[in-house]
């Protein structure tokens, strides 16, 4: 039910057992402030099944990365859309050690790509929290516009409109 897609250096696949321990310890650190907060293991599972349960609800979802010329798993990126969420979002994020290689960017750009030529979506952004300044350049840099701020359960986020979005009615 869930398609692999490929981009230059990524492979974008469904989570594995295997992804969990560096899942974890990404969601076990300080680095998970923008993605939810910091969680001990047993909510990182329950996170990483949220993941891929959202599939199953909405039909689309978030995918693992995978490293092509590696095999490791490097972070993850796609499609998200929560309850109280404002509108489809591309999320993404990239574990320690792979920041500044661009794989991030290369992510979104396919992410993208996918919702509007393979999905024939018209409308998605990304939702960001303003302290995050490293997610603010790269949707700008994937040519994202900020469009406006909003609270989206308890928390503030600016949100940015992806290029090829019909603009918000």
């Amino acid at each position: 039910m869930i398609p692999i897609i490929e981009s230059e250096r990524l492979t974008l696949r469904p989570y594995k057992d295997s992804d969990f321990e560096a899942f974890a310890d990404f969601f076990g650190s300080d680095r998970a402030t923008y993605y939810g907060g910091s969680c001990d293991r047993n909510d990182a599972w329950r996170r990483m099944a949220m993941f891929a349960g959202h599939w199953l609800l909405r039909g689309y979802g978030v995918w693992a990365l995978e490293e092509k010329a590696t095999g490791a798993f490097v972070g993850q990126a796609g499609l998200w859309f929560p309850e109280g969420w404002p509108e489809r979002e591309i999320t993404w994020m990239v574990l320690a050690g792979y920041e500044g290689k661009g794989f991030a960017s290369e992510a979104a750009i396919r992410v993208r790509a996918h919702a509007f030529e393979t999905l024939g979506w018209t409308r998605l952004v990304s939702c960001i929290q303003p302290e995050n300044k490293p997610s603010i350049r790269l949707a700008e840099r994937v040519g994202a516009v900020y469009e406006r701020s909003q609270s989206i359960p308890g928390r503030d986020f600016l949100v940015y409109r992806h290029a090829g979005s019909a603009l918000r009615d």
